[in-house]
C-alpha cells in the first residue's frame, strides 16, 4: 500500500505563487509516474503535470510556462511549483503516483485564486 499526503494549499491573489507537496510513504518500490490533477466541482479531474520515471515531464496546456513539476526521489516527495496564478486554477489539486502497476491518489488540496 502507498499513501500520499499533499499540502501546500491555500488562498492566494491572482499573480501569486504557491508550492504544493506530495510526501508517499509505504511500499514504494517502483513509481513508474507521479503528477498532479484537479477538479473543479461538476467538472472532470484533469492532468495538470506529471513525470514518468526516465525524468520526462509534461504539461496541460494551461498550465506550460507557469507550473513547473519535480521530484525529490530521496524525500519520496512531488512537488508541484505554480507561478502566475490564474483565477481559472482554483481547484482541488491530486496528487497521483503509479507504483508497481498500482494507482494511488491523494485526498486532495484546495487552491483558491482569488482576482
Amino acid at each position: 500500500q502507498v499513501q500520499l499526503v499533499e499540502s501546500g494549499g491555500g488562498l492566494v491573489q491572482a499573480g501569486g505563487s504557491l508550492r504544493l507537496s506530495c510526501a508517499a510513504s509505504g511500499s514504494i518500490v517502483s513509481v513508474t509516474f507521479s503528477g498532479w490533477y484537479r477538479q473543479v466541482s461538476g467538472k472532470q479531474r484533469e492532468m495538470v503535470a506529471g513525470v514518468n520515471s526516465g525524468g520526462n515531464r509534461n504539461y496541460a496546456d494551461s498550465v506550460k510556462g507557469r507550473f513547473t513539476i519535480s521530484r525529490d526521489y530521496a524525500k519520496n516527495t512531488v512537488y508541484l511549483q505554480m507561478n502566475s496564478l490564474k483565477p481559472e486554477d482554483t481547484a482541488v489539486y491530486y496528487c497521483y503516483y503509479v507504483v508497481s502497476g498500482m494507482a494511488y491518489w491523494g485526498k486532495g488540496t484546495l487552491v483558491t485564486v482569488s482576482s
